[in-house]
């Protein structure tokens, strides 16, 4: 790939202040100058229903267009109750829809890459691990290796509530690596 690669961020989580919309921008800057990543707003993405499909609404062919300009999707994933949560399995079950009856869904040959990070002990890889499934089914070039999940996020707050991972910035620079020659390879 000649030019500057665009990556599509999907955060899980519609929270103003949610941690995986931190580890996004922490993952933005980690990328620098490398490529481009932008965090989709997909807030007024109304629930799926098929009664409105055709034509979709325009939130929907908003962010349809921002994932078929994109080079790489990024999921940012919390995890809720072991799994994914609500909003993202509804903006991916939009994405996943034939746009007519001539054009395809437009997550289809895709590379992605996933990351979260979560209160909880366990850290999101129960969450990915779904996530995988759903994209390896939707056709989309899923990065298996390295993932990032990154557990007691409380614990990496500062004394302002500001993120900073400490040695986990190490995971997030190597996938960042990562993702950038997984998608020259696309």
């Amino acid at each position: 790939m000649d030019k500057k690669p665009t990556i599509l961020a999907i955060v899980g989580s519609l929270r103003k202040d949610s941690f995986n919309r931190r580890l996004a921008e922490i993952t933005r800057d980690a990328l620098g100058d490398r490529a481009t990543l932008t965090i989709l707003d997909f807030a007024d993405v109304p629930l799926m229903n098929q009664d409105h499909e055709f034509p979709p609404p325009d939130a929907v062919r908003r962010v349809r267009e921002a994932v078929k300009a994109a080079d790489g999707i990024w999921f940012f994933t919390p995890e809720y109750n072991h799994t994914y949560s609500g909003v993202l399995k509804n903006l991916i079950d939009w994405l996943s829809r034939p746009i007519s009856k001539t054009e395809p869904q437009v997550l289809g040959g895709k590379p992605a890459a996933i990351s979260g990070i979560t209160p909880s002990i366990a850290g999101t890889i129960p969450a990915q691990d779904h996530l995988v499934m759903l994209l390896s089914y939707l056709n989309m070039w899923v990065m298996n290796v390295p993932r990032v999940s990154i557990p007691g996020v409380f614990g990496l707050l500062d004394e302002d509530g500001n993120l900073a991972l400490g040695d986990a910035q190490n995971f997030v620079n190597e996938q960042a690596d990562a993702f950038l020659a997984f998608i020259n390879r696309a």
